[in-house]
């Protein structure tokens, strides 16, 4: 197989011819007396152009281009032709060329009538002033300018506005005198009220406009006030009845800026009752009326030099009067730089509406501001008029005729922040492992807007920190799940839409046992002190006399002991052991009193041992034995008076036994001391040596002496014991 190669030549993109775009959009201006200028569009060039414009004029028959001083390069799309080759009147014929290094490219041609084109400079205003006698006038004058055609007739645009406004309003008129100085009367302006004026011109058969002069102010004459604008503030009713209204008024809408009012007459009389009419005078515009509970109604004029105000009419309803309701939604919005509050209305034939709005603040407002609308249901204010920050009250009044209906009512800021200071927080109710916090509302002046929530910041001592949320109507939240006996660190941070601002910091402890646990424990234990006492309750009803036994022991009676028998009856007149039958000293008597021992009674007492236990007689003191050691359970006591006297040890004398026995049934004293003996053997010496304690119920009524005993009776003979002796 062969191939055949054909070859085609392509140039390389560097070699293409990339012709200029073509002019567009030309456009030429006649400055009078100074010079003839085009313009044009051309598009982005991809390399260097330059551009050539082409002129004929004299109506055909001369023409020229730009010369190269003039030509603009660089692709600049301008060019000027400079006079003497200006002629007017006349037509011209424009091209434009544009031409780089690949070629030209010729624009259409254009044609301009010289007249048409001419732009002349801005007149010059020297006055703005009213003519005497001649009411809501500003008389204009100007000159000329100096550069325009003599014979051209001008037309003018005058420019205008109150000074405190920012929209313009425009007149157009024509002048075709050739004067020097022009005049013009602007007319059907406000009263006292101060105007700013500008003025342009063209000729007449002109396209083109001059520039603006510069601005010049004028104050029209001032006249009778315009007119005012009446609203009232209801308030509640006094004890005695009377009802106090507040009274504003302001200037109209449309009033003159400048107006000045000498003074205010207000009138005001119960509803058909005009005998009843009081008038009063005042230079404020607020006034507070003391009305009764019927309706009433208020006039109020405006007065200056030069007259009066048309009045001003206001109805006050009857306390008791039921006022229509028609509004039945409201909002407020902000836009870029204003406020906007609308609402619906279920009355269509309610057209009037009355707004009003004051500061939301602690106390009570020092100052309403109030606008009347009219056939809309939107209400707007420039943002700069409000202050940042505060939030307004914002009420909406329906007007139907001379009846003012029931307001709807709504907040808003124009400029939210973040609050000036946090909530005030206090932990209350703390258990074991819950606490209640509560905190208290943040001033309206201090809110900086809408509070939309509060946070709960809580931590324990180098613990993790948590948060709760709650709604902004929530001023009280209970934390659960602590810890028992833990100090934690508690604040509240309230948010708007700016942001949040954190509370006082406050520190609590939970408790390491709360109130319930200690009403159980406390239940417990008194439960447990019932069931003890009814117990024992039951163990005395099945036992009586065991349980009167434990509770309340026999005492001993003295007379009654056998001791009292081993002297005879010298013994007992000694011991003082009477017993009367008077009854006002049985009492008395039986309270037993301390005995002082005489001297003698104490050596009968010191005895030999073993004599004693010869001669006495074992009956009588093995029931004596028997009784002590029942009734004491083997226990000895000591006499208060031991403590006054140093124990004696004393030397048993010898005695006969027959001494001893002397007073002793015969035949019963061997036996006696046979039986004593071994009971003393039985006790054992440590007890009979033992001080004992002083037993409660003997105490008072019983004398002890200590005696010389025998631990050991064969070894140690001198050791000491007690007797007890009734």
């Amino acid at each position: 197989a062969s191939w055949t190669w054909i070859y085609v030549s392509f140039p390389r993109l560097g070699n293409f011819f990339i012709l200029p775009a073509k002019p567009e959009n030309i456009s030429c201006i006649f400055y009078y007396e100074e010079n003839f200028t085009c313009t044009w569009s051309p598009e982005k060039e991809a390399s260097y152009t330059w551009y050539k414009v082409k002129r004929t004029y004299s109506y055909g028959y001369k023409s020229d281009i730009c010369s190269t001083d003039n030509s603009t390069r660089g692709n600049h799309a301008s060019c000027s032709f400079l006079p003497p080759t200006i002629t007017n009147p006349d037509n011209y014929t424009i091209q434009v060329e544009a031409q780089n290094a690949d070629g030209i490219m010729k624009s259409d041609i254009t044609y301009w009538n010289l007249d048409a084109i001419m732009k002349i400079e801005p007149p010059e205003i020297f006055s703005v002033k009213s003519v005497l006698g001649i009411k809501r006038m500003l008389q204009i004058k100007w000159i000329r300018p100096v550069l325009a055609p003599h014979s051209s007739t001008l037309k003018y645009t005058l420019r205008f506005r109150t000074i405190n406004s920012a929209y313009w309003m425009e007149v157009n008129f024509t002048k075709e005198d050739i004067d020097r100085d022009e005049t013009y009367n602007l007319t059907e302006l406000q009263a006292f009220t101060e105007y700013v004026m500008t003025l342009r011109c063209a000729p007449a058969e002109s396209m083109f406009w001059s520039g603006w002069s510069q601005e010049k102010v004028g104050t029209t004459e001032e006249e009778a006030p315009y007119g005012l604008d009446l609203w009232r503030v209801l308030k509640p009713a006094m004890v005695d009845g009377r009802r106090p209204v507040q009274l504003m008024w302001k200037k109209a809408t449309g009033a003159p800026v400048l107006e000045k009012a000498l003074g205010y007459n207000i009138w005001y009389f119960p509803e058909n009752n005009t005998n009843l009419t009081e008038t009063v005078n005042t230079t404020n515009q607020t006034h507070e009326l003391y009305l009764g509970g019927k309706t009433y109604w208020v006039y109020v004029v405006s007065y200056n030099s030069l007259g009066e105000s048309p009045v001003a009419t206001l109805r006050i309803p009857a306390l008791n009067e039921k006022t229509f309701q028609c509004i039945e939604a409201m909002q407020a919005c902000l836009t870029q730089d204003q406020l906007v509050v609308e609402w619906q209305s279920s009355a269509p034939e309610v057209d009037t509406w009355m707004v009003e709005w004051f500061p939301d603040v602690d106390s009570e407002p020092s100052s309403f501001s109030w606008e009347s609308v009219s056939q809309a249901r939107n209400w707007t204010i420039q943002k700069d008029e409000l202050k940042p920050l505060w939030c307004y009250n914002i009420s909406v009044y329906p007007v139907l005729r001379d009846r003012v209906g029931q307001p709807y009512s709504t907040q808003a800021y124009v400029q939210e922040g973040i609050p000036s200071a946090g909530p005030v927080t206090q932990a209350d109710s703390i258990g074991v492992k819950t606490v209640t916090i509560t905190w208290k509302e943040i001033p309206k002046s201090k809110r900086n807007g809408f509070i939309k929530n509060y946070t709960i910041f809580y931590q324990a001592e180098d613990g993790k920190e948590f948060s709760k949320t709650v709604n902004s109507n929530i001023l009280q939240y209970r934390l659960e799940s602590l810890t028992r006996r833990t100090s934690y660190s508690l604040q509240v941070m309230a948010s708007t839409n700016a942001g949040g601002t954190n509370g006082t910091k406050i520190n609590f402890k939970t408790l390491s046992i709360s109130v319930l646990e200690i009403f159980f424990i406390t239940s417990l234990v008194g439960g447990g002190f019932l069931i003890l006492i009814m117990l024992t309750v039951a163990y005395g009803l099945k036992k009586p006399n065991k349980l009167k036994h434990l509770c309340w022991p026999d005492v001993p009676n003295p007379a009654e002991s056998s001791i009292a028998t081993w002297r005879g009856d010298d013994f007992k007149d000694k011991l003082n052991l009477k017993e009367s039958d008077d009854p006002v000293n049985m009492e008395e008597d039986q309270v037993l009193k301390p005995y002082s021992a005489p001297t003698d009674f104490i050596d009968k007492l010191v005895v030999n041992f073993e004599n004693f236990l010869e001669e006495v007689s074992t009956e009588e003191l093995g029931k004596s034995q028997e009784n002590i050691l029942k009734e004491e359970k083997n226990k000895h006591v000591t006499s208060p008076y031991c403590l006054h006297h140093p124990p004696i040890s004393t030397e048993i004398p010898q005695r006969k036994p027959q001494q001893l026995c002397s007073r002793i049934p015969e035949g019963t004293c061997s036996e006696t001391k046979e039986q004593l003996f071994s009971s003393v053997q039985s006790l054992g010496p440590d007890h009979l040596c033992e001080e004992g304690e002083p037993n409660p119920y003997l105490k008072n009524s019983v004398t002890t002496r200590e005696f010389v005993c025998l631990k050991n009776f064969k070894t140690k003979p001198k050791e000491k014991f007690s007797v007890a002796v009734a």
